[in-house]
Parts: C-alpha cells; structure tokens; sequence
C-alpha cells in the first residue's frame, strides 16, 4: 500500500468534447441533465480503493479558467467582455467534480449561471427542509442554497476551501462543488457573509465586533480577526517536506517519499490500541492480550510474544475482581511505566462508558496482571476518562511511581506509593487505593476531553467546548494561559517537547497553537509560564482539500493528531500526523509554520494548510504514530511511521525515492 502527496491547488478538468462546439450545445446540455441525476448520488468513497491511496490530479488536466477561456471562445451563451452581462446578484458557475480519484476524475458545469442565497433554515419548504436536515429543534441556522442542486449547512464540515486568485470556492456537501464568482467584489461578499454566518451558527450569536470579544475575550481578537493578530512569533521557515526545523544537518529534499517497511498480521483477534515504545518493544493491545513486537530503524516487526490475559487465578484479572465490568472489556489505554518494564491498562467503566474506576497494572516481563487500582479521593470512588504519563520520556524511567488523571472536572496526580512513600503492599486482599497527590476538582463544568504533557511536566488540556488550557508544574488549580478554540470539540491533543507548539485535534481540522510570547521586560515564554497578555499569535489550522475530505467518507473523523516523538531537550519535532478512515494524513512541521508558503496565499481568515502526504490502508485506521526520534537512520529525516489498523500493523519510512 502506498503513500501520496495531496494537491496544494484543486486543479480541474473538463472534456474537450464536452464543449466542441454549437452544433453540439443541445448534446451537451443532455450531459448536465444526466449529471444532474448523478450529482444526487454522491461519490462513494470506496472509489479510492482503485486509486492505491493516491490522491492524484488527472494528466492534462486544465483550471477552471481554462475552461471559461473555451467556453468564451466557442460563443457560448456568453457576452464579449461580461460573463454576467445583466449583472445578477448572487449569480455564480456551479461545477461539480465526478470520478473520485479516478483516472477519469473531472469538474463538469453544473449550472452555467446558478443564484446562491444563505437563507435560515426554518425558512425552506417544510418538506426540502426535512429531506436535507432532518427534524432537528433547533431551526434558526444559516444553510447556503446554489441553485437547485446545493443545500448546505454552513458549518466547518463543508471544508469551504477558498481560491482568491481565481474567484472560486471548493466546498463539500453530498458531493465536491465549486462555486466560480464573475467579480472579485462578488467573491470577497461570499466569503465576508460565509463566514459570519458560520460564526452565527457555532455560538449562536451574530458575528459582530461586540460579540467577537465576548467570545473569544480582547486579548485574542487576533484569533476572529488575523489581519491583526501579532504573527512574528511563527517561524519562516523554508518550504519543503522532510526538513528539520534548526537542524542544518539535515537538508530539505524535494524528493522525498513514504516507503512501506514492514507489515504484520496481528495475531489473535486483532488491534484495538497501539502503544509504542522508546526502548525494545512496542505493543498491541487487543481483546485477548497484548501482542509484542520489536522495535527497529524501519519500523516494527513481530517478536512472536503475545501476552494473554488471564482471567482469573493468580493474574487478578477476572470475575473476582471489586473493579467489576470494567476489567472484562478491552483495555482503551495502555500507559508505558518504570522503564518501559511496566503498562497500565485502563478499560471503559460499565456499559462501555469512557469513565473508569480504576486501572490495572501489567508487568510485561512476566506476562501478569500484578494488581488493580482504584480511583479515590477522601474515601470516595471517583472515575477518571484518561491517564498519561508525567511528562514526556517519563516512560524510560525505572524510578517512576507517578502519573496524571484526567475526568470531566478533574486534573489529577496519583501515586502508586503510600502517603509515606512506601511501595503498597500488592498482595494486599483488598484493592490497593492510589494515593491523590495533587490537582483539583473544578466545581463548574470544564468537560476535560483529552490532556498531553511537556518534557518538563507542563500540562495541556482540551475540552468539549474547543477551549484548550495551559497548566504549570507547580498549580493545577488554576491555568496560566487558556485558549478560547474555534467552537469545535478538542477530541484529542499533543505538545511538543519543548512546550513552545500545541496540536488539538477536532473532528474536521486539526489547529495549531503558538505559545510563545514576549512579556514586558523583553524576554520569550510560553504560555505555561504567564499570561500571553494581547500580543497572541492566530493559530493555523490543518485541512484536507474537499476532494479529499468527501473521498475519506462522510462518517470519518479525524483523530489522534501528534507530533513525531521528542524526549530529548534542543531537539525538534519534524512532522504532524493524524487518521480519518482509511487514511493517515502527513504534515511537514516547518512547511505549516512557514508563513511564506504557498498554501496562505489568497486566503481570508486564518491561515489553513492544504499540503500533506497520505497513506491509504484497506481497513479502518486505528492509530498512526511516528516511532521515537531515535529511530531515524542517516537516509531519512524521520522515524518510522507506525500504523495500526484492526488486524495489520505497518510501518513506513521516508526516504528518498
């Protein structure tokens, strides 16, 4: 299977026989009527099966400007020098985009001269209404209408992506559209009310100026307004996929590639979590145990060891157990420990909810569940939905007796010692208890989704409502430095060693934070260490092209956004990766903060970056990680790229090609 690079322009392509002339006008509106029908049919997404995970652009294929030029040529129905020469508001070209990733992928005319209006929902016909949105209570947000073919809930889902150079917008919505503006003054109106309606629509307010700092708070206008954010703390760095930001040694090399090492066959019932290692091994979890396998300079390989759970006897891991349900379901989290030597695994609670009231602990050395957790604080059982470790590399240290919690209101320290530091006494009958060290119990709700650490113990944490917090070493209770979001979820999120970029994933985009800032006396922090003040960098934002997000499915999510894998101090991380469906999407770090690259220009709003590199799996992706820095040869500028689906695990080096 292999890899691709996605197109940094959509380009497009129409027929030459579709349009060969007048005598051919009728046949070719025949085409638009059968096209017509299709566009009701979307696109499947199983069509990038036969594409072998390459989002490729068609040979000889033309722009749209280059399809305007024939049709001006050919006389079509067009004036000499106006294309709108009634001048009708809101008129637009519709294209539609056909084939997938075909060979045979096209734009087509849609409708030659379509009106488009955003309208409230509530104001459709009862019946268009339903049919697109369902029977939803809330029926005041903005849909945007393009002739009769296109109803679209303005919404980041539509993955509106903007071309101001050449007046058009690509945008998804049961199929890929693009929509051909006759004016700059017509194109920038669209954008300037798409998006204060999409504002309109995530808080439910009116985007004015007024409600702009309402919700995003003065200090980070920049963030609805990025013309004015304070921009300097973003890197110019040169273009270029595979370079290593502040490393000379290794060149940036334009002809660089995802090659597939290795690929193994899990054994058992198949992969429900992956969890790398720094040292020796890395690990499967599955349903039945834990598969081994070894870590090397091109990936993973099978040790032939599978570690299975023992449901009873001296493993502790069975119906006996006061943790209940809990301890019968696939772990959802394995947590590398003391030297890589032991893994907490922590299970969904009851009923396959996310919470869990307690964890167990596996000593991978001997195969067995050596004990059980419980969480609880003054006497009371309490849950927690995530755990991870100190900070970054913690894992390697044999020493390491602590670890960080994390539930809907909670950020927690536990200790698997005594309040006296002793070690508990595992053989204990009852289930030993972690000791609460240190955090908070937020009385109000922050909804804690997901939380990473720095390489000196610095807490970030994301929540349901978008926002992400910045916690010192010192306090939990209160966060240095809080992020307002974007409206969307923060499903999960990373930092990067040295704590100066943060990754949050949400279920269309990942965002890119800089926290970096100059306080008063002149000197660079992070936003760990005080407040930002109003000098605050806008963030960027990751997308796939529409063309690619309707070929990953609809359904599909992205998921799991990382950074490859730091643990030493002056180092740098290299790339950005993330999975939706079938796919694992690559970002070069240092092209994302260029502030030169080809990607920003012609945009309105925040910066967002369309270029990336893709693996195509057969299956479902579960998880994609770059494997430890240490694992770079000389001939790559990265590790390996592990990725796991239900019952293969792959790795991919980058190499030349």
């Amino acid at each position: 299977m292999g890899a691709s690079s996605s197109r940094d322009r959509l380009e497009t392509s129409d027929s030459e026989e579709d349009y060969e002339g007048e005598e051919h006008e009728e046949g070719e509106e025949e085409e638009e009527e059968d096209e017509d029908q299709r566009s009701r049919t979307p696109v499947s997404s199983s069509t990038t099966s036969s594409s072998k995970g390459k989002f490729e652009t068609p040979t000889g294929s033309s722009s749209l400007d280059d399809i305007d030029a024939k049709l001006k040529a050919l006389k079509l129905k067009y004036a000499t020098n106006n294309q709108n020469p009634n001048n009708v508001k809101n008129a637009v070209k519709l294209y539609l985009h056909i084939g997938g990733n075909t060979p045979k992928a096209k734009w087509i005319t849609s409708e030659k001269m379509a009106l488009y209006a955003f309208v409230k929902a509530g104001d459709l016909d009862s019946d268009e209404e339903e049919d697109e949105f369902g029977k939803e209570k809330e029926r005041d947000f903005w849909v945007l209408k393009v002739g009769a073919k296109v109803r679209a809930r303005v919404g980041t889902d539509m993955q509106l992506k903007m071309f101001g150079d050449q007046r058009r917008v690509d945008f998804v919505s049961k199929g890929v559209w693009a929509m051909k503006f006759f004016t700059n003054e017509e194109y920038r109106e669209f954008v300037t009310r798409f998006q204060d309606f999409l504002f309109e629509n995530t808080y439910g307010v009116e985007a004015t100026d007024e409600s702009k700092v309402k919700i995003y708070g003065k200090d980070f206008i920049g963030w609805a307004k990025p013309e004015v954010a304070d921009d300097s703390m973003w890197e110019d760095a040169s273009d270029g996929f595979g370079g290593s930001p502040g490393s000379a040694a290794t060149p940036v090399r334009g002809s660089q590639d995802l090659r597939e090492e290795f690929e193994e066959v899990a054994e058992g019932d198949g992969i429900q979590s992956l969890t790398l290692g720094a040292l020796e091994n890395s690990f499967l979890v599955g349903n039945s145990g834990i598969q081994v396998v070894r870590n090397y300079s091109h990936g993973v390989h099978g040790k032939g060891v599978h570690v299975k759970f023992n449901h009873g006897g001296d493993s502790r891991f069975g119906p006996s157990s006061s943790l209940g349900d809990s301890t019968h379901s696939t772990p959802k989290k394995g947590l590398l420990m003391r030297g890589e030597t032991n893994m907490l695994l922590m299970s969904p609670g009851n009923e396959g909810k996310l919470h869990s009231r307690g964890l167990n602990q596996l000593d991978i050395e001997t195969g067995k569940i050596v004990t059980e957790w419980k969480f609880e604080k003054d006497g009371t059982d309490i849950t927690m939905r995530d755990i991870t470790n100190d900070s970054k590399g913690s894992q390697l240290d044999p020493s390491e007796s602590t670890f960080l919690g994390l539930d809907d209101n909670r950020l927690c320290r536990w200790d698997m010692r005594d309040r006296k530091g002793i070690v508990q006494n595992l053989a204990a009958a009852s289930t030993p208890v972690l000791n609460w060290t240190q955090g908070h119990q937020f009385s109000r709700g922050t909804n804690f989704q997901c939380f990473a650490t720095t390489g000196d113990g610095q807490i970030v944490v994301g929540s349901y409502d978008g926002k992400i917090r910045l916690y010192s070493t010192s306090s939990m209770r209160q966060a240095k430095t809080a992020f307002p979001g974007l409206g969307s979820p923060i499903t999960h999120v990373d930092v990067t060693y040295d704590g100066k970029w943060i990754l949050g994933t949400t279920d269309t985009y990942l965002i890119l934070i800089c926290t970096l800032f100059t306080d008063k006396d002149g000197r660079t922090k992070t936003g760990f260490e005080g407040r930002m003040g109003n000098k605050i960098s806008a963030p960027r934002l990751l997308k796939l092209t529409p063309l690619d997000s309707h070929l990953a499915g609809a359904n599909n999510k992205f998921h799991g956004g990382q950074f490859s894998w730091v643990t030493e101090g002056g180092k740098q991380e290299r790339h950005l990766v993330a999975t939706v469906g079938k796919y694992s999407v690559i970002w070069d770090f240092q092209q994302v903060k260029n502030s030169a690259h080809e990607c920003y220009k012609n945009q309105d709003g925040l910066k967002s970056c369309y270029c990336y590199r893709t693996v195509l799996k057969d299956e479902s992706i579960i998880d994609s990680r770059f494997m430890h820095e240490k694992f770079a040869v000389s001939d790559s500028p990265e590790a390996p790229l592990v990725v796991a689906t239900p019952m293969r695990v792959s790795s991919f080096s980058i190499s030349r090609r």
